[in-house]
Order: C-alpha cells, then sequence, then structure tokens
C-alpha cells in the first residue's frame, strides 16, 4: 500500500492527483502547517531527514522530491496512458515539462514569494527603504525577465497543443499543474489565456476532484 505524507498548502497534492489518475490505492496522512511560521510540523522529519513534503512510502521505502515519486509511481502503475512511448517526439516534451516544473519554474516562483513575504514584514523604518531596493534589484535584474520568459513559453506551447506533450494528456500535466496556479496565484494569469485554459481543463478532470477529496481543500501558499 502506498502512504502519502500530505502536507496542506504544498505540492503535494500533484502526488494523490497522480495516483487518481493511475488507479492506485494509497492511505493519506494529512499534516498542517505551524500557523505562525508556515512551516511544516517536525514530524515529517521521522520519514524523511529534510522534513519536507511530498513524501511517499511504499513496501518499506521512502521516495522524497515529487520528481522522484512520480517516476517511481508511474515505473510501478503506468500502463501507458500518462507517459508516452520513449523515443517518440511527444516524450521528449513530455520529460521537458516533467523536470521544468521543479528545475525552472518553481525557483523563480519562491523567489516571488520571498520578496513579497520580505515586503510585507515588520521591520524598523529606517530598514524598510533598503529592503524595498534590495526588493526592487532582484525583481529589476533578474525576476522581472526571468518570469516573463518562462511563462511567455509556456503560454506559447499551450497555443499550440491541448497538453505540454501533446494532444494527450501526461503526467507533466499534474507535475507542471503547481507552477500553473502559482503563477495565477500572483494575479497575472489574465495576460496568458492559454495557461488559464490549461488549468481549467486540468481541474475538471474527475481525478482532481477526487485528489481533493483524499487530500482535503487544496490550496496554495501566497
Amino acid at each position: 500500500m502506498i502512504t502519502v505524507h500530505h502536507l496542506e498548502k504544498s505540492r503535494s497534492h500533484r502526488v494523490l492527483w497522480l495516483l487518481e489518475e493511475l488507479g492506485a490505492e494509497y492511505e493519506v496522512k494529512r499534516y498542517a502547517r505551524d500557523k505562525t511560521t508556515s512551516l511544516a510540523p517536525p514530524e515529517l522529519k521521522n520519514i524523511h531527514p529534510l522534513g519536507k513534503a511530498p513524501v511517499i512510502e511504499d513496501d518499506g521505502r521512502v521516495y522524497a522530491e515529487t520528481g522522484a515519486a512520480f517516476e517511481h509511481l508511474l515505473d510501478r502503475f503506468d500502463d501507458g496512458a500518462l507517459r508516452p512511448a520513449p523515443g517518440s517526439p511527444a516524450f521528449d516534451h513530455y520529460r521537458y515539462w516533467l523536470h521544468a516544473a521543479e528545475g525552472s519554474y518553481m525557483p523563480s516562483l519562491i523567489i516571488a514569494l520571498l520578496l513579497r513575504r520580505m515586503e510585507a514584514a515588520p521591520m524598523p523604518f529606517f530598514a524598510r527603504p533598503i529592503a524595498r531596493r534590495l526588493v526592487s534589484g532582484v525583481r529589476e535584474g533578474y525576476l522581472d525577465h526571468t518570469m516573463k520568459a518562462l511563462f511567455g513559453f509556456l503560454e506559447t506551447t499551450l497555443e499550440e497543443k491541448a497538453w505540454l506533450a501533446g494532444p494527450e494528456f501526461t503526467a507533466a500535466d499534474v507535475m507542471m499543474s503547481f507552477p500553473m496556479e502559482a503563477f495565477a496565484a500572483r494575479g497575472d494569469i489574465k495576460a496568458y489565456p492559454n495557461i488559464a485554459a490549461a488549468l481549467e481543463r486540468g481541474k475538471a478532470r474527475p481525478a482532481f476532484a477526487r485528489a481533493v477529496e483524499r487530500g482535503g481543500p487544496h490550496d496554495i501558499m501566497r
């Protein structure tokens, strides 16, 4: 039996969604974030030393990192429905987006989240101009043009095809759902109709709704 250690307002919803798409049996152990720090609870360190989610257990073995968990679950349960045939053009696109989610998209989104929190954090009045200058420098020197390039490329990709690997839904669409949701939460989504439409297509899938039922209210940190 698969056990998913599921943290609220985290990326672990994608693992539940994938399992529902695969039709696999699993159990969920839910964890709440610390109300003050928003960090994961220390109990997760009993499962994996980093104490982060998602983490899955399968037959006594622990799999951390969303991508590693995805590959394990696909190796075990997929019959070809969620992963294109290796060597095909669709597989090349699938593999790119499966890794781009955490390798390219999430780092920039996390930086954006931290900058927003830095701006809103309580601090002495004399420190606020310094903080604003630092935030502005990171945005103008790196973040703004990086985000524009990343999500412009994603928007163009979804203009050309219904799903990221081609006409068929794959696990890469599940993996990329969290970066798209985090981007939408910033309020920028109106300028990216193809990303918005892809998000809605994903949420309309029955497996998505079942994952929400199993994991609890689906939300992300802002």
